[in-house]
């Protein structure tokens, strides 16, 4: 498989030098080089040795990007999907395989996500507004020297505007079908010498995309959204060599349920087709619901943080940087997992954290040399509670909280060999500490106790050819704590009882080992003319006590265990700029992975073997010294499997989805606004998010994502 990714690769490559040759006839224009801090220092994407995607602030605006989820449409082997609880805040990236679709507080993501260096904790409420972003950038592969745990598959950084940067603001204003209505404003200002302040605000909502058909004027629609943001930033510069950035930021969503359905009929043998339900007590239409609790309709989330960034050059090799944060999330969501009338299977859920960050770093130039070292510190506490529960119609209570204490000590070096070989190295050490209790219908209760530590290192090559290309090479790993399991009702399978209310010493409330993985890649990037701007990455990655999660129903309730395994990912990654013409660009990726698993009928979850994305666009010059800008995204995910299990009995696949989008923006000769109409998902493409397989029934996650037109009025000022 190893040598057919290689060939794959070497064609990619093959296939894109017609278009450099096409390119060379035009010599009007350039592309834009992007600088990215993907290292966590200024660095030409080129330069950088690992495949990094980036997205400036007009890309998202001309490619019609408002969250993380249309960020997943675009970029290679990244999928992102929502599953969590129904939550239609919630965001799942999956980078070359790696991810995770639950968001109970004893998991950790795969895929780390930023705002500004400061890490966000839980995926429910990560599907940020992307107003005000200067520029956001997906790292693929292993990132635990520098991003530490729990970016095995990678990270995802979102950097805002800084106060002061650039004077001047913009308000945006949406509406459209599905009772779309959308506006953000931004706004920048030098309020003296030293003081620097921006605002930022955005409301966006939109109408379900079903009906709750057997409630009475219930509150909200399947699928509903709505959610009001704010950010506010301050900068203090007394002097040269000293800056201070003070930012407190919030949101408040109030959404419907998520779409999803429930299938009795293919599992016969299952308790819910034995109590006498069928497929025919679901709705008719997929995208209502049939529920009959009404307590279940709305999903609620609410965040809420602070953080302070101070930097001080203390001469001119040397720089320090100090981000200090703290933030808080809540959210009450839940399924009602039948989907019909009778309260059968409904599993309400509240859940909140608090985190606490910080992270001294100090970055140095010394001509040939640098480096980029740091101490970090981070702490979790949060919990999860279920109550009342209902299961096989029987009530209960579940609940699960966690605390988390990371501490760890990085460091990277770099060395320029030559004018065009650099040499770059780094290790990490980190230290975890997880103390979790789970409490089950005040019944059965235990704790578990588990501390771990690693060392992750990192080293790269890079090598400037001739021609305005840089090829590299990266060995690199990444580590992620053991995990407790989230629902662990399989403690009834170990009750003693003799001793009620606890489990024997055998208890299955356990966290595993250590997660690991060994990622190795070379790359080619950069521009064979002024008019081609690509990268090419192969990759192998092998993973190391991998927990994969599996769901089962029990005599006792909703069982979540991890089974452990060994992975490997292998896969090539293709982007590219080409200007075709005057003002006609063509954006291209393309993403294949291949995925090997120690256990015979398992799978990578929520993987598709294929991505792609095709975008082009062209901006007309008007007579009247105006410009209409056109532009396509077409986006493309392969089949995948919504669970661990390749298994076509457990009815867990999940079909193959193209998306396309378009966008047509007419800005006048001043420049100062624009007016767009776009269309997202025109061909109005229904598809499956997750698929899950009890046993006694299959919960189908829906998308929120059907076809939506409308028309955005932009205004820029004091520019």
């Amino acid at each position: 498989m190893i040598r057919e990714t290689l060939a794959l690769a070497a064609l990619v490559a093959a296939l894109s030098l017609p278009q450099a040759v096409l390119a060379q006839q035009n010599d009007n224009s350039v592309l834009e080089e992007i600088t990215v801090t993907a290292t966590k220092r200024e660095q030409s994407i080129y330069d950088v040795p690992l495949a990094v995607s980036a997205f400036s602030a007009d890309t998202i605006e001309k490619a019609g990007i408002g969250d993380l989820i249309d960020v997943g449409k675009f970029v290679p082997n990244l999928n992102v999907t929502e599953f969590s609880a129904g939550h239609t805040a919630s965001v799942n990236p999956f980078i070359r395989g790696i991810g995770l679709q639950d968001h109970l507080i004893t998991t950790d993501p795969g895929v780390s996500v930023y705002v500004d260096g400061v890490y966000l904790g839980r995926q429910v409420g990560q599907n940020w507004s992307l107003a005000n972003i200067e520029r956001l950038e997906v790292l693929r592969g292993p990132q635990g020297t520098l991003y530490g745990r729990n970016s095995i598959g990678g990270a995802i950084n979102i950097i805002t505007a800084k106060p002061g940067a650039e004077e001047g603001g913009r308000v945006s204003l949406t509406a459209g079908s599905r009772g779309r209505l959308n506006g953000d404003f931004y706004n920048n200002v030098k309020l003296s010498d030293e003081l620097a302040m921006s605002v930022t605000g955005a409301y966006q909502k939109r109408d379900g995309i079903g009906k709750f058909t057997a409630l009475d004027n219930p509150r909200k629609e399947v699928g509903e959204m709505q959610d009001i943001s704010a950010r506010v930033a301050l900068s203090w510069t007394p002097r040269d060599d000293f800056s201070l950035l003070i930012v407190a930021d919030g949101n408040d969503g109030d959404n419907g349920l998520r779409p999803y359905t429930t299938l009795i009929d293919e599992l016969p043998n299952g308790a819910v087709y034995g109590a006498g339900y069928r497929n025919s007590d679901l709705a008719t239409n997929p995208y209502d619901n049939n529920t009959g609790q009404a307590d279940l309709i709305a999903v609620t989330n609410a965040a809420h943080g602070l953080s302070l960034t101070a930097e001080w050059a203390m001469n001119e090799q040397l720089t320090s940087k100090l981000i200090v944060s703290d933030r808080h999330s809540e959210y009450k969501a839940g399924l009602d997992d039948d989907s019909f009338f009778d309260n059968f299977l409904a599993f309400p859920e509240d859940g909140e954290a608090d985190q606490t960050s910080a992270e001294l770093q100090l970055n140095g130039d010394y001509g040939d040399w640098d480096f980029v070292a740091g101490l970090y510190y981070y702490k979790e506490d949060g919990m999860n509670n279920q109550d009342p529960n209902i299961f096989l119609g029987g009530a209960g209570t579940y609940f699960l909280e966690q605390t988390v204490k990371s501490q760890a000590i990085y460091g990277n070096v770099g060395y320029d060999i030559s004018d065009r070989f650099r040499l770059s190295g780094g290790l990490r050490y980190t230290s975890d500490e997880k103390d979790a209790f789970v409490d089950i219908s005040s019944f059965v209760s235990t704790s578990g106790h588990r501390s771990w530590s690693e060392t992750s290192w990192e080293l790269s090559g890079v090598y400037e050819l001739n021609g305005g290309m840089s090829v590299y090479g990266t060995v690199q790993n990444g580590y992620q704590s053991g995990q407790f399991p989230p629902r662990a009702y399989c403690l009834f399978g170990n009750l003693d009882f003799t001793q009620p209310g606890n489990v024997s010493p055998d208890n299955c409330f356990v966290a595993g080992k250590n997660i690991t993985a060994q990622n190795y890649e070379m790359g080619l990037k950069g521009q064979p003319t002024d008019y081609l701007s690509m990268s090419l990455a192969v990759f192998y990655t092998d993973y190391n006590d991998l927990p994969y999660q599996v769901s089962t129903t029990t005599d006792a309730g909703f069982d979540t265990s991890n089974i452990i395994v060994s992975q490997n990912s292998s896969g090539v990654e293709w982007e590219s700029t080409l200007l075709l013409g005057d003002n006609f660009f063509l954006h291209t990726s393309l993403g294949y992975i291949n995925v090997d698993v120690d256990d015979p009928v398992a799978v990578a979850p929520l993987t598709p073997e294929w991505t792609a994305a095709i975008s082009p666009e062209y901006t007309m010059d008007l007579s009247n010294g105006g410009t209409l800008l056109l532009r396509a995204d077409w986006s493309f995910r392969d089949k995948m499997y919504g669970e661990p299990t390749a298994d076509p009995g457990r009815f867990t696949g999940i079909d193959s989805r193209s998306l396309l989008n378009f966008n047509v923006t007419y800005k006048p000769a001043d420049g100062d606004w624009s007016i767009s109409g776009y269309g997202r998902n025109v061909t109005d493409e229904r598809y499956d998010q997750g698929r899950l397989n009890t046993g006694d029934y299959v919960l189908v996650m829906l998308s929120n994502d059907a076809s939506e037109f409308g028309v955005r009025y932009t205004m820029e000022f004091g520019k």
